[in-house]
């Protein structure tokens, strides 16, 4: 490990001398190519420099230990000792969790999809509030999300709907959330105070590049049709919606979200490529060993991940056992615990994999 790190310091050093060049600036992809490396380097080179002054500090009291014969002195040593060999163990694991592969997909925008599963309009309406509670959170960190399809109930609930959320490390973050999502709570339209369950489907996939998926264009049939709902005369006069069908897997996209039947075209094949990237990942997923199936998720769409009880006020995510009685908060966006907690169960199985291999 220590080998690479080495490695690691020299290229940085190197990246670090390249930006300094006059004529770096001119040529744009360079430049940002270079500027994303040092950004990835730099935690780790700051981490590993950390470590290595600890190190040093304890060959240093261990060296003052064996040449010094005052008292205070050597206890002062022995203090210097303790404390940089505790914080060499912490910086030896922040390393290992620095140096773990990272998921190409990380820095990719994300597709959103909710769709309202088990329980009829309950379901629908608890659908609205997530995807509201992904608008928030998506706010709070400054990223950009942008409706492509949406079909409402008509009393304010989606049966499904699809965004687009931009902005960076939007997919590093959001990609536990793939999953079923249960509501336990009494609904507004029942007279008896029953608590009700119901469920909705959240799939996070990350933004294809057309570089990701070869897509054939003879694959492709477009239907256009005339947009229903509000959104001024337009939307009632033109063709401007648009139903894409990929006819090799079925797939059918609906977009009537823009004005301009052109727009709303890129944006259903948009979609289409997340789709179709995401299903060739989950082949690849599959392939891989059961041993290495991760305990905070596959990402399946058909796995339970978390619960929102009302009652009591709680959110518990199953995979990682993690209950808090937070609900409000987390449902106006405030979703950094949860995730947090996952990237680390996740961080933490990973290294007991790498550490066992």
């Amino acid at each position: 490990m220590f080998d690479k790190l080495e490695d690691l310091l020299i290229r940085y050093e190197e990246v670090m001398g390249e930006l300094q060049e006059p004529d770096v600036a001119n040529d744009a992809r360079r430049f940002r190519g270079l500027m994303k490396e040092q950004s990835d380097l730099a935690p780790i080179v700051e981490t590993f420099k950390k470590y290595k002054q600890c190190r040093q500090n304890i060959e240093d009291g261990l060296m003052l230990l064996e040449e010094e014969s005052d008292e205070e002195m050597r206890e002062l040593a022995k203090e210097e000792i303790s404390e940089s060999r505790e914080q060499v163990e912490t910086l030896e694991r922040e390393l290992k969790i620095l140096l773990l592969p990272k998921d190409p997909n990380d820095e990719k925008n994300v597709i959103l999809e909710i769709r309202a599963g088990a329980g009829g309009d309950e379901a629908a309406l608890f659908a609205a509030e997530v995807y509201r509670m992904y608008a928030h959170y998506a706010e709070g960190r400054r990223w950009r999300m942008e409706m492509i399809s949406v079909n409402e109930n008509g009393i304010g609930g989606f049966k499904e709907c699809v965004c687009t959320i931009t902005g960076q490390g939007a997919y590093s973050r959001l990609k536990y959330e793939s999953g079923v999502h249960r509501v336990q709570r009494v609904p507004e339209t029942e007279s008896g105070g029953r608590i009700h369950t119901s469920t909705i489907t959240v799939a996070i996939m990350p933004e294809a590049e057309e570089v990701d998926v070869e897509l054939d264009m003879n694959d492709c049939k477009f239907d256009v049709f005339r947009a229903s709902g509000n959104g001024g005369q337009c939307v009632n006069t033109t063709d401007s919606a648009v139903r894409l069908t990929h006819v090799p897997t079925g797939i059918v996209i609906s977009c009537q979200d823009e004005k301009s039947q052109l727009k709303n075209k890129d944006k259903a094949l948009k979609v289409l490529r997340a789709r179709l990237y995401e299903m060739e990942l989950a082949k690849q997923h599959d392939a891989e060993a059961q041993a290495r199936k991760s305990q905070v998720g596959t990402g399946d769409r058909s796995e339970k991940i978390r619960t929102y009880n009302f009652p009591q006020g709680r959110v518990t995510d199953h995979r990682i056992k993690l209950t808090l009685h937070k609900l409000d908060t987390i449902l106006d966006g405030a979703l950094d615990e949860v995730i947090d907690s996952l990237i680390a169960a996740d961080q933490a199985e990973r290294l007991a994999r790498m550490n066992g291999a």
